[in-house]
């Protein structure tokens, strides 16, 4: 009988130490990203202005060595890093397959041409 209580006690122990073990693991797991990867964080739409729609996006990367947060196929993606450094903007693949991809005049973004003559800006801003 003196043997049960602390045996059950060393059980109860045990149990609450794998459970808290599983518990750390699974909350790790759901904030980390697999490398190579994107998830869109946060996305504003300002369409306050007629025929314009501004829209803001924030995206988290967790990107491979020599990759940078970039944009392919108008999604978040992990991209060279000499892209983004030569400001080559159409290199990554930024618009939908059926867009056309021009570099705006000062480097500082591309634009996407559909067919329908609709085209989209997209400006980078360097984050600090």
């Amino acid at each position: 009988m003196q043997f049960l209580r602390p045996a059950w006690a060393l059980t109860a122990a045990a149990v609450c130490f794998l459970l808290l073990l599983l518990l750390h693991s699974q909350i790790l797991r759901e904030g980390q990203l697999v490398a190579g990867t994107c998830e869109i964080v946060t996305l504003d739409r300002d369409s306050s202005q007629p025929r314009r729609t501004i829209a803001r996006q924030t995206a988290r990367c967790a990107c491979k060595k020599g990759q940078i947060a970039g944009t392919t196929r108008a999604r978040p993606a992990c991209v060279d890093v000499r892209i983004i450094t030569s400001r080559q903007w159409c290199e990554m693949t930024p618009c939908l397959e059926d867009e056309g991809c021009n570099l705006l005049v000062n480097q500082s973004g591309w634009t996407c041409t559909q067919p329908g003559g609709r085209v989209k800006t997209t400006t980078v801003r360097k984050q600090a």
